[in-house]
């Protein structure tokens, strides 16, 4: 697990320290988490959802729209930080082993 002295051990503890502060921790359980993450996912398609996919390329131009998703990322990010560190995973060792079996189940074109 990521420690404070790493970019994403230093958000970690940030992340932790708003929460405790609040009392949220008692909330804060692999599947309230999972949740919050698909209701944050689920405002993110929300700025998006009728957008033709250039509008949406345009979208990030746009100041309002731009920090709208800006706000949202950051949102799924916390949770997925939370939930990576109320569940023990690693995220760097999550991502890296996932790659490798992306790299084995999708192959590159002619490779």
């Amino acid at each position: 697990m990521a420690d404070a002295s790493t970019p994403v051990g230093a958000l970690k503890d940030g992340i932790r320290r708003f929460a405790s502060a609040r009392g949220w921790e008692p909330y804060h359980t692999p599947k309230n988490l999972a949740m919050a993450l698909a209701s944050e996912v689920g405002e993110l398609c929300d700025i998006l959802r009728w957008l033709t996919a250039d509008e949406s390329v345009a979208a990030t131009r746009d100041a309002a729209l731009r920090e709208a998703m800006a706000d949202e990322l950051a949102d799924i990010a916390n949770i997925v930080l939370l939930l990576s560190d109320h569940t023990g995973i690693d995220l760097s060792d999550a991502i890296a082993a996932k790659m490798v079996k992306n790299a084995i189940k999708y192959p590159p074109p002619g490779g």
